[in-house]
């Protein structure tokens, strides 16, 4: 035997002798691989105490889901919130085109506004034709009844509410439509709706841990006996969790599944009336889901919500039940 092989040999002994990292990791392994899988097969058992488990985890999970992405939807439908600050300035009746014109110049010397553009009741009689619905109606009318508009554009990274306060005081004007006041208000309804949203998730994210919970703590009573003897054996606290938490995170797991085919389902039921309710107005919008992304942060915080729920139910049972030397 060469020199090499000698000193090899002791290293491989110390590799595969029974109290070795090796064999300790092998058994940690085979330990969390037999946990899992037992866990699987006990939820196999029972499919339909697992499938109403399952469905109310997956309602609880659905409903602060499907609001958030509907607030998503809603904010990405009406377009960003900052996206438009023009101010429109409609005219009395009795402001001519040289008067029109003039205020626009005048306006563009203020350091507050951008722009000034200006348009002509044709202009605006002409914008009116091109709209279906109106059409018609306008073919009776005699005259021209609108007003000279000027759109103005602030300047500097405000709002321009000062701005259009200060257009409507003008003894010239008789209307100022602010595009920033209902974008304004509509980002004070979405971030509402997004408080709301995490209020919801909240309360139901507690749902789906006493769920959990209740569910392993039946289970945990049902083995009381085996968890007995384990503990009077010597296994330690982490032994005898293991299968319960793996347990809780397959109820999680199943739960975060059912609800993206709930939400899966939703949307195609909303999408045709959508479609249509958005064609009427010349225009196309799709629904958008999770994604990718979205979809694994959702099953990871499920399997772990549950995880955590067949943990506080295991830590609880433990703490009861756990032998006391005399």
């Amino acid at each position: 035997m060469s020199k090499a092989e000698t000193r090899a040999k002791p290293a491989a002994a110390e590799r595969v002798r029974p109290g070795g990292f090796g064999s300790r990791l092998r058994a940690w392994r085979e330990q969390h691989l037999f946990a899992l899988v037992s866990s699987l097969g006990r939820l196999l058992q029972r499919p339909v105490a697992t499938a109403l488990t399952v469905g109310v985890m997956a309602v609880a999970i659905a409903l602060p889901l499907g609001l958030s992405l509907a607030l998503g939807n809603l904010e990405r439908f009406s377009g960003s919130v900052s996206e438009s600050r023009e101010i429109g300035v409609f005219l009395l009746p009795s402001v001519d085109g040289e008067q029109a014109q003039a205020m626009a110049a005048g306006l563009r010397q203020r350091p507050d506004v951008a722009g000034v553009g200006v348009r002509s009741p044709d202009d605006g009689l002409a914008e009116f034709q091109a709209m279906s619905d109106l059409a018609g109606a306008l073919e009776v009318l005699e005259g021209n009844p609108l007003p000279w508009v000027l759109v103005v554009q602030p300047g500097g990274d405000g709002d321009g509410a000062a701005l259009a306060a200060a257009l409507a005081a003008l003894p010239e004007v008789e209307v100022v439509q602010h595009d920033a006041v209902w974008r304004q208000r509509l980002s004070a309804w979405l971030a509402f709706g997004e408080r709301v949203v995490q209020v919801v998730a909240v309360l139901l994210g507690l749902g789906v841990l006493l769920v959990v919970g209740n569910t392993v703590r039946l289970d945990i009573g049902a083995r009381a006996e085996e968890i007995a003897v384990l503990q009077h054996l010597g296994a330690t606290d982490g032994f005898v969790r293991r299968p319960f938490l793996y347990l809780g995170a397959w109820y999680g797991l199943a739960a975060g599944l059912s609800a993206l085919v709930l939400l899966v389902l939703a949307g195609l039921a909303l999408q045709g009336r959508l479609s249509a309710l958005v064609a009427s107005y010349g225009s196309q919008f799709e629904l958008a889901g999770p994604g990718w992304r979205g979809t694994l942060v959702l099953l990871a915080g499920a399997a772990a919500m549950g995880w955590l729920g067949a943990w506080l139910a295991t830590g609880h049972h433990l703490r009861q039940t756990r032998p006391t030397d005399v």
